[in-house]
């Protein structure tokens, strides 16, 4: 790992929990809210690979509304101006998972630049990190806007070793998205899956280079030390 000289991670779902926003749509639709969450995110995935293959490129934000509006009508559940702004608003206040901002802390302190590159729109990106209070974390906030074009668009993960100045096998590709860390592996990087739930790898002709519980063991495996505070997790 000495030869890693950038980190680039995705966030939704590898930094941030996209099903924090259960608690507010079990809120509006009571004994529906995990659900909906669940329903939601795969539509929303959904949404930006078929546009993609259409070439018919809108925000992520358009895509994220547009799957809320398609879960509630699958569902048979009303959704009013008020209730779809309140919900895609959570968007954009999604927590941290637990470990996160002291691994962020500790990965900083091993002087290789962090960045972000994400689905979501510059706004939605950094509307994100800053409700967390983690935008000093970052070099980097990359978005696909940039490219019109949503991973695992090889343009996308090409955004990432332009924008850092690095080569790609000198940087390593950080997600808990499956399909993500495959679209990064056929692009060259060095990719480390995190693991959180014991989940299934895709098969799709790449394996991950790393999988991990957690950023801690993240941190552990550039450093060699554990993070303080942190309950270990397992690799």
């Amino acid at each position: 790992m000495k030869h890693i000289e950038g980190i680039v991670f995705d966030l939704y779902g590898t930094l941030f929990d996209v099903h924090s926003v259960a608690a507010r749509c079990e809120e509006l639709y009571a004994g529906r809210g995990s659900e909906i969450s669940m329903l939601w995110r795969q539509k929303q995935l959904e949404y930006t690979w078929l546009r993609s293959l259409m070439g018919q490129f809108v925000d992520f934000e358009k895509c994220t509304e547009d799957a809320l509006v398609f879960t509630c009508a699958q569902l048979g559940l009303q959704l009013g101006a008020g209730q779809r702004r309140m919900l895609c608003d959570e968007y954009l206040r999604l927590q941290p998972f637990t470990e996160v901002p002291v691994a962020l802390q500790a990965l900083n302190a091993l002087g290789v630049p962090l960045a972000i590159l994400s689905n979501g729109s510059r706004h939605s990106i950094d509307a994100v990190v800053r409700n967390a209070g983690l935008q000093d974390a970052f070099a980097h906030l990359l978005s696909v806007d940039e490219v019109q074009v949503f991973k695992p668009d090889m343009r996308v993960y090409s955004l990432a070793e332009r924008k850092l100045g690095v080569a790609r096998a000198d940087i390593l590709f950080v997600s808990s998205n499956a399909w993500d860390v495959t679209g990064a592996r056929c692009f060259g990087f060095e990719t480390a899956w995190i693991d959180r739930r014991g989940g299934t790898f895709d098969e799709m002709g790449q394996r991950p280079d790393h999988v991990l519980g957690g950023l801690d063991k993240l941190v552990h495996l550039l450093s060699h030390t554990d993070v303080p505070g942190l309950q270990d997790r397992g690799a």
